[in-house]
């Protein structure tokens, strides 16, 4: 369980000295809850992230365990290194929207013919509650040539969950390599 610390100051000067000693800044909300400013440890974050299983991971700030989504994040332009991570409460039978993964199934018949799979769309936004929400939403491909694409209409229909990306929008295609 990834464990942080409540931000005492919400100013520059106290974020900048979290910073300097390898936290990564958080904000915590959800409907009805009042917003905690937390601070985790970068790199037990990013290990945490990476390494989970579900769309929704535990984590303990002040004593409160809760589990956690993913909502947004900053990263430094340059660096790419992250600098604040938005983190919503995923409350049971509370009906908002998700951000899921796009997983792709099968190879492609288009890479035989030099052509590669361009996810363009790498995650789909879903309105759900989180019982009912996937951890991937997953995309069959075997039949794909070159110039093929996937909208979000041709995904198919998840009990519970509606997409809320128009249905003209590309989620991924196969394309010409170069």
């Amino acid at each position: 369980m990834l464990e942080g610390i409540i931000r005492e100051s919400i100013g520059k000067i106290g974020t900048k000295a979290l910073r300097r000693d390898g936290y990564l800044i958080a904000n915590i909300y959800g409907k009805g809850l009042e917003n905690l400013h937390a601070a985790f440890k970068e790199n037990e974050y990013i290990r945490t992230v990476r390494n989970k299983e579900t769309l929704a991971f535990p984590i303990k700030v002040a004593s409160k365990e809760m589990n956690v989504v993913v909502q947004s994040y900053e990263a430094h332009p340059v660096t790419g290194k992250l600098l604040h991570v938005d983190l919503m409460v995923a409350q049971p039978n509370v009906v908002t929207h998700y951000n899921v993964p796009v997983v792709t199934v099968g190879d492609a018949i288009g890479l035989k013919n030099k052509g590669l799979v361009h996810i363009s769309k790498p995650r789909l936004r879903v309105k759900a509650t989180i019982e009912n929400t996937p951890n991937a939403i997953i995309v069959d491909v075997a039949k794909m040539d070159v110039g093929d694409a996937k909208m979000v209409r041709d995904i198919a229909k998840i009990a519970n969950v509606t997409f809320t990306d128009s249905d003209r929008v590309s989620v991924l295609s196969v394309i010409k390599a170069k």
